[in-house]
């Protein structure tokens, strides 16, 4: 059966996560993993990057990515997400405004400080990952 990013089982993993690993393609094929602090929503991930960074270069030029979340060392205790799907840059600043403010929440004080303030700065883009695949482990 198909899992969702919906399934109450991956909300609440998710919920308990600060940072994902996010992978992108880039134009030699090779994957690039970064860190990511993220938001989740039933429909979407969303995160937020520096607009010039190798990470959003190649989301501009090929948006399929895959994010992982995990916990655990060994055996029976390693539980994860992995999500497939493809990236939409969120532009328009009423839709991005409440998954800003939901993000300066979330990793309050860490972005204020980071940002210089509670303002997204405009050298950042927000982008949205709509899932094609979901898998989870352990949950």
């Amino acid at each position: 059966m198909p899992e969702h990013l919906a399934d109450a089982r991956i909300q609440q993993f998710l919920a308990t996560k600060e940072v994902v690993v996010l992978a992108t393609l880039q134009a030699s094929g090779a994957p690039l993993a970064m860190p990511m602090w993220f938001l989740h929503t039933p429909d979407a991930l969303y995160m937020i990057s520096v607009a010039e960074t190798q990470k959003v270069r190649n989301l501009r030029r090929d948006p399929r990515v895959c994010v992982v979340a995990e916990t655990g060392n060994r055996g029976a205790e390693i539980r994860g997400v992995t999500v497939q799907g493809r990236i939409e840059f969120v532009d328009e600043l009423q839709p991005r405004r409440p998954i800003v403010e939901q993000l300066l929440r979330k990793y309050d004080p860490h972005l204020v400080r980071l940002w210089g303030g509670p303002a997204m700065p405009t050298n950042r883009v927000l982008f949205r990952i709509v899932p094609e695949k979901v898998r989870s482990w352990g949950l």
